[in-house]
């Protein structure tokens, strides 16, 4: 327990817990927006319980705020960080700056999703009064526990204020995002691009056809138990021949398809009624997310079609908005995904080093705004049938 937080003539008990059950879900959800899957108590809570977080170096230290009569009023998912895996802000030139002086990087402050680079309310609250009280909570926490740091990762940017007001540095990213422009088929979609990319989707997705592939899109009750077993083999695949860890445990995914089923949506590719790749994807009310994809051998543009095309033509059958299909890929842009902005905010316990990251950031962001303008001179849509992007 950190000392007591005050707004006006109220006060607050700051807890930090190192297990999700010390909350009820019914309490964590109603500070959370229900159309966002990745801040649901039955998400985090699943990546605690079947072994995602502790054996990775990701040790829960959630931050809440309770008034006087016990009610939970703020929280927010953070953890003690004894590495930069899962993070997707990448920050191991700090680690060596801070190495090169003999001064410890970690532990440090995160909070996040862990492994899940996807914007979304990282501050949960009743009322936005307490988002300072929780933000001064963290930069306690972080001196209590002789942290080098705290770091909050893909947050809004509604929540930008709150940041910039308790002397955070921030960190302009980009990640590559389709929108829904009102379309009623995967025609009118192809019929906003230019030709050559219109033709360039035709010819990728008849070659998946022609190699006598099937595809369908389930949701998690339509998955059976032997499926998952096939999918979690696909899923961990990618990362040991990618030199990764493969941190999400079977039990994590059918934890997920049991407690979240309509916000499961997964990909499966067949051949001879086998499952040879699959694309796991989770969904809001208006957004859907790519996140893991797996195959047994390569499929000439069995990808593309696996993560994006199946996905973009089922936002549109289901009047989804959006579809952030991940992290990084310039090659997306070709396929109907522009350019978006991504925020992260850090503060350092170490002055000079705090001083330094401004700088950083500072120029970081001036370069990462001009190649996001440069991705978007390569859009691969008409001039006047370019989507309009979707609030975050």
């Amino acid at each position: 327990m950190l000392n007591c937080a005050t707004e006006r003539d109220e006060k607050y008990t700051v807890h930090i817990s190192t297990d999700l059950s010390d909350f009820t879900p019914d309490e964590w959800n109603a500070l959370s927006s229900h159309s966002h899957p990745f801040t649901q108590y039955q998400f985090l809570h699943a990546l605690e319980q079947y072994g995602c977080c502790n054996q990775y170096g990701w040790y829960p230290n959630h931050i809440a705020l309770r008034n006087q009569q016990g009610t939970l009023c703020a929280a927010m998912p953070a953890y003690l960080k004894t590495n930069n895996y899962g993070e997707f802000v990448f920050d191991r030139s700090w680690e060596q700056s801070y190495m090169s002086q003999g001064i410890n990087y970690y532990p440090k402050i995160v909070i996040a999703i862990p492994y899940t680079p996807v914007t979304g309310e990282r501050l949960l609250c009743s009322q936005n009064k307490y988002k300072p009280l929780l933000i001064a909570a963290t930069v306690q926490l972080t001196k209590q526990q002789d942290c080098s740091g705290a770091h909050c990762l893909f947050f809004p940017d509604e929540d930008k204020g709150y940041f910039e007001q308790a002397s955070f540095a921030f960190r302009l990213g980009c990640q590559y995002h389709w929108h829904n422009n009102g379309y009623h088929t995967f025609g009118d979609f192809l019929g906003t691009l230019r030709s050559k990319k219109r033709k360039m989707i035709q010819r990728e997705r008849r070659l998946v056809r022609e190699q006598k592939i099937k595809s369908e899109l389930l949701h998690g009750p339509e998955i059976s138990t032997q499926q998952w077993q096939k999918i979690h083999e696909l899923y961990r695949r990618t990362f040991e021949t990618k030199s990764g860890v493969p941190t999400l445990s079977r039990a994590f995914f059918e934890s997920i398809s049991r407690n979240m089923p309509q916000n499961l949506v997964v990909a499966i590719a067949q051949l001879d009624n086998q499952i040879i790749a699959c694309a796991i994807n989770f969904r809001s009310n208006d957004t859907l997310y790519g996140r893991y994809w797996g195959a047994e051998h390569y499929y000439d543009c069995l990808h593309f079609e696996s993560c994006y095309y199946l996905g973009i033509d089922y936002c549109i059958r289901h009047g989804l908005k959006r579809f952030e299909s991940g992290a990084q890929g310039e090659h997306k842009i070709s396929r109907g995904f522009l350019p978006v902005e991504t925020w992260s905010a850090h503060w350092l316990q170490h002055s000079s080093f705090m001083q330094a990251a401004t700088h950083f950031c500072l120029y970081e962001k001036n370069a990462v705004a001009e190649y996001i303008k440069d991705c978007h001179s390569c859009s691969p849509y008409r001039r006047d049938t370019i989507p309009l992007s979707q609030p975050l």
